[in-house]
């Protein structure tokens, strides 16, 4: 993230140190010594924040765009570590205190100015709907005292997956674990140093380069280990991401790194950009990142900052210094502050649309609030005389008050929305137990219900959907863990007829329906559920751990299938999961065929499979607009929303001991989707039913349940 001083840079390093006036260590100067600007870096940081925030507008289009952070951080490195080592040489030591109290004036401000009116927001429910509060303010606190990262982590937050309902402050992950870098970095180097004058004759800068390189290459070892073990957390963990910070320290340190030859720079700068956008636009959620993935950017990073030379016009550090690269360089800390919670907000936004055209009007909103705080609360933060002519320890005080008030007005949110959160489950809870007559479904597929007017209200409310989900997680796992976990409900009775029920996240959803058959019925029900990997032999085209957790899950699946006793199985699976095409036509046909392997473990046994063709898959969660539109300006293009090629369609198709569910005609008229039917609220987010929806279709699930039963029976 753009967080490291604009005029940090390296100068001098290597030339023996000279008599310098210094400041009083009483006080809090801006910089312990002097130092240039260096243009060519700042357009570098353009390109950065131009990458993430056009990747979060446009996620399919910039689709490795989340590369940005990489950038940030190689030039973090640099610069930091730059006036690092020239306070080091020209005074022998660092002073902490000083320097993260400038830290503290040079982020804080702005930071603390989004986060504020990230809470404010969240207080409101017309901006922020009330089943996201918990997260909001979680989160809030989390970044807040700069442990976003690790909030995420801890928590499997898949960043590169766009699936669920990200907060307002999600972004923040990455300034955490840079301030966290701020920390830690100081430390390393005066450890070093120290060492350097104590056992090797005063070469300290040798023993922080040693150091450092350590520090750099055991962080990226980790790095590569870790993505392929447990990718969701790696991309958060901090000494996952050391090495690309020591990658730009490396530069500044070693001065035969930084290319001055003409021709030299010219080559590698250009190269460096061609690496950047490369991967902007090749890399995407599928991409193991960061890994040894990740080396790509930074190595593209760290070859624009460099190439040195600027003599001709065309060298990339003459065009990274042009005016336009400037003044984005310059507001790159404000605008990645900003974008990621209006992007989130946006939609909420009353009188705000969905069209190209208010995406662009957001964009632009973006730079002039970027502007506004760079010019009124950035740059005059810096040099507030109130703490700069004081000792450190006032910033640093100060810093951690304006965080305690930014916290209590966070945790102030919940205590305002505690109430009507709390009624909003009690409500959806009493919908369950008492549907109004002819709801959801039953609106549809019941023709008693076919003159009934649909409620005007819609049940569960927008802003209370996302919260009407399964309640038992520890029956769902999820990322790279490949545990084969069974659940049981229903009746103890060993006559019972045992039903299973199993899949991704699709099959989850339709959980608490399910219990409540097996309890209305006398079924014994048993599951296995794991996100994003369906039940089918044919292996995910998905790299590294998550599709090996996939495959090993399925294979703890089938052991314990074999060893069940079973009298029919359902299964459902999204149908925009990715599957391997080796050794078929298309991923289609392997999927199709992977589906028909996988049944047929159960079905050569004569155990009966019911299937269902999946519901639509939005691009974003309907509630969104629900929460300020009429429904008719909510519908979906079917072709936009709908896969019509569901491959669980094709391999049910002429399967005797295969019956097939399509409830197509309740969520699509012929030409859109909508997301209310028969009064109910069909999606919790972009994808997921609601419990409450879910529960409508029952009776046409138990119904398609008991015929293959019967059938079984009379087999």
């Amino acid at each position: 993230m753009p967080s490291a001083d604009h005029d940090l840079g390296p100068q001098h390093l290597g030339a023996p140190a000279k008599t310098v006036t210094r400041e009083p260590r009483d006080r809090s100067p801006e910089h312990a010594e002097p130092s240039r600007f260096i243009p060519h870096v700042q357009g570098l940081r353009a390109i950065a924040v131009l990458c993430v925030v056009l990747y979060h507008f446009w996620p399919g289009r910039v689709t490795g765009g989340y590369i940005g952070v990489d950038i940030f951080f190689v030039i973090s490195g640099y610069l930091i570590t730059s006036h690092l080592m020239r306070e080091l040489t020209a005074t022998g030591t660092v002073r902490l205190g000083q320097f993260w109290a400038r830290r503290a004036r040079r982020l804080l401000p702005a930071s603390l100015l989004v986060l504020l009116f990230c809470a404010l927001v969240v207080m409101s429910p017309y901006l922020m709907p009330t089943s996201a509060l918990p997260n909001e303010v979680r989160e809030i606190l989390a970044s807040t005292f700069y442990v976003e990262n690790w909030y995420l982590a801890l928590n499997s937050a898949d960043y590169l997956n766009h699936a669920g309902s990200p907060t307002t402050v999600q972004h923040y992950w990455s300034l955490s674990l840079e301030e966290q870098f701020y920390v830690m970095w100081p430390l390393v180097m005066l450890l070093a140093a120290w060492i350097g004058v104590k056992w090797f004759r005063g070469e300290r800068r040798r023993a922080i380069i040693a150091a450092l390189g350590i520090v750099t290459v055991v962080s990226f070892v980790f790095c590569v280990v870790f993505t392929i073990t447990d990718p969701a957390p790696a991309y958060f963990v901090t000494f996952g991401r050391m090495w690309q910070f020591g990658v730009g320290a490396m530069i500044a340190l070693v001065p035969m790194l930084r290319v001055r030859n003409a021709i030299g720079s010219f080559v590698l700068g250009w190269a460096g950009i061609l690496l950047l956008v490369y991967a902007t636009f090749t890399f995407d959620g599928q991409t193991p990142f960061p890994g040894y993935m990740a080396a790509l950017p930074t190595l593209g990073a760290a070859a624009v900052i460099a190439a040195s030379n600027a003599d001709r016009w065309w060298y990339p550090t003459r065009i990274l210094a042009i005016r336009p690269a400037q003044f984005v360089g310059d507001i790159s800390y404000s605008l990645y502050l900003w974008h990621w919670p209006l992007i989130v907000i946006a939609p909420s936004v009353p009188f705000w649309g969905l069209t190209i055209y208010h995406r662009v009007a957001l964009l632009v909103l973006c730079f002039v609030l970027a502007w506004l705080t760079k010019r009124f609360v950035e740059d005059p933060a810096r040099g507030w005389k109130v703490l700069t002519r004081r000792p450190a320890r006032v910033t640093l005080w100060a810093s951690l008050g304006a965080m305690v008030v930014v916290a209590l007005v966070a945790a102030g949110a919940w205590l305002v929305n505690a109430p009507l959160y709390h009624q909003g489950t009690r409500e959806i809870a009493e919908l369950q137990a008492d549907p109004p007559e002819c709801f959801g479904a039953a609106s549809v597929l019941d023709p008693s219900c076919a003159d009934v007017a649909a409620p005007a209200t819609i049940l569960p409310a927008p802003g209370f959907a996302g919260i009407d989900r399964p309640d038992d997680q520890q029956c769902f796992v999820q990322l790279t863990d490949s545990r084969p976990v069974s659940c049981t409900f229903g009746s103890d009775d060993p006559d019972a007829p045992r039903i299973a029920l199993i899949g991704d996240s699709h099959a989850y959803q339709l959980l608490p329906t399910f219990q409540r058959m097996a309890d209305d019925n006398g079924w014994q029900l048993v599951t296995w559920f794991k996100g994003a990997c369906p039940w089918n032999s044919t292996p995910l085209s998905t790299p590294g751990a998550f599709g090996a957790a996939c495959t090993d899950w399925r294979a703890g699946v089938q052991s314990a299938l074999d060893d069940a006793d079973l009298d029919a199985v359902f299964t459902a699976a999204i149908a925009t999961t990715p599957y391997s095409s080796a050794g078929y036509d298309s991923p289609h046909d392997a999927a199709v065929a992977g589906y028909r392997d996988a049944w047929s473990t159960v079905t050569d046994r004569g155990i009966p499979v019911v299937t269902v063709v999946d519901n639509p898959v939005w691009e974003t969660d309907p509630n969104k607009c629900l929460r300020t539109r009429d429904v008719s300006e909510c519908e979906g293009a079917r072709a936009d929303v709908l896969v019509e090629a569901d491959p669980l369609r094709d391999a049910a198709s002429g399967l005797d001991s295969v019956t097939l569910l399509d409830f197509t005609d309740v969520f699509c008229a012929a030409e859109t989707c909508a997301p209310v039917v028969g009064g109910a609220n069909i999606y919790r987010d972009q994808d997921h039913l609601t419990v409450t929806f879910a529960d409508t279709l029952a009776p046409w699930y138990t119904e398609a349940i008991e015929a293959a039963l019967a059938n079984r029976v009379g087999s």
